[in-house]
């Protein structure tokens, strides 16, 4: 059994993170989106996920792939880590609604 974690092991997981995130929110609407506490929690974990898996990527790996936008994926992160009771609700859903499609395709085209 091979449990080397490399760059490709880390991306995979990413991908894994994102397809769950687009699975559960693609058809949720705005106002279900913040009446489900336990969907938010589970939406905050899989971007904190995502951040620490970036954070594990090599940087060579990081500067090869410079069209990622590294700094703002780890920058949420912080966020929802820093400021949990605080979140802005409008920045979380926006990812889940946009920015997770483009995050998808860089990630996938590596």
């Amino acid at each position: 059994m091979d449990n080397k974690k490399d760059d490709k092991y880390y991306v995979e997981k990413i991908l894994a993170d994102i397809s769950f995130l687009i699975k559960h929110t693609k058809d949720l609407e705005k106002e279900e989106f913040e009446k489900d506490e336990v969907l938010l929690d589970s939406i905050m974990f899989r971007f904190i996920q995502i951040s620490e898996r970036i954070k594990k990527l090599t940087i060579a790996f990081k500067n090869k792939h410079i069209e990622i936008p590294w700094r703002d994926i780890i920058g949420l992160r912080n966020r929802i880590v820093h400021e949990y009771g605080n979140v802005d609700l409008n920045v979380i859903y926006d990812a889940v609604k946009t920015d997770i499609y483009d995050i998808q395709k860089l990630f996938e085209s590596v």
